[in-house]
């Protein structure tokens, strides 16, 4: 039996830091598979990348809500002689208002996203990431070091993201897995969050120089990745204030963004 292909798996590569991370990874020379439900988006990717002279992407159309979704994409992947050497869990979203005003079952839906998702498929393939010496880029946000009033979901599952990929950054070490997280501030996606208190426009960083740090930062294997020295400044500000003062900055930038 040959061995399987190493590949790059990037999750919600159908626009945003998704699609700028598989053009990277193309642009570097891996093989890339492009993971999310909009069919024709993922097409149109795949065309570009080829268009550009690299491998033709392919292409897992499937909804990560699903509860074996990640199963399926491990299925999808052997049956196609594949397996990880990269895995970019970028898929998630986002809801602006109180939580008590949001709706509760989108909310757990984007729990189960950002967080569910995102750690069954890390620790899935974590056999496959060690033999090809190979690493987790995983999503996160400037948002992950700081309380959320106006997002509180929101950034409570960054958070997440951010202390769980640490974690793994120092476990997975010793078998040579590299562990990233990339805590962009604001990007100009469809994520559609508007620029406004915090969130100024001097603060949003391209998809594309977001997507070619994140890289860097896993290649060389970096911990944490924030893009942009004033959103670093800003990822270390709950250090530096008390609680109470930053829980009241964050909620009036979200008063403003609304």
């Amino acid at each position: 039996m040959p061995a399987a292909i190493p590949v790059a798996v990037i999750t919600g590569a159908s626009a945003g830091i998704g699609a700028a991370l598989a053009h990277v990874f193309a642009d570097n020379g891996h093989a890339v598979v492009l993971v999310a439900r909009r069919a024709p988006q993922l097409k149109a990717l795949a065309d570009t990348i080829e268009e550009r002279g690299h491998a033709r992407p392919r292409v897992i159309v499937i909804d990560l809500a699903r509860p074996d979704s990640a199963a399926a994409i491990e299925e999808e992947l052997r049956e196609n002689g594949l397996e990880p050497q990269y895995l970019v869990n970028n898929a998630g979203f986002g809801l602006l208002g109180p939580a008590a005003s949001l709706g509760r079952g989108e909310q757990l839906a984007m729990i189960d996203l950002n967080v569910r998702v995102l750690t069954e498929l890390s620790l899935r393939f974590i056999d496959s990431l060690a033999r090809h010496r190979g690493g987790i880029l995983n999503v996160a946000s400037v948002t992950s070091f700081m309380p959320g009033p106006g997002m509180a979901v929101y950034h409570a599952t960054k958070a997440y993201v951010l202390s769980f990929s640490e974690a793994l950054h120092r476990e997975l070490a010793p078998q040579g897995v590299r562990v990233t997280a990339l805590c962009p501030g604001p990007v100009n996606t469809e994520f559609g969050v508007r620029p406004g208190g915090l969130l100024a426009p001097r603060l949003v960083r391209s998809v594309e120089r977001v997507a070619r740090e994140g890289f860097e930062g896993l290649m060389q294997g970096k911990r944490v990745v924030v893009p942009g020295r004033t959103n670093k400044v800003i990822s270390m500000l709950p250090r530096l204030l008390p609680r109470g003062v930053m829980l009241s900055v964050v909620a009036a930038s979200k008063r403003q963004n609304r």
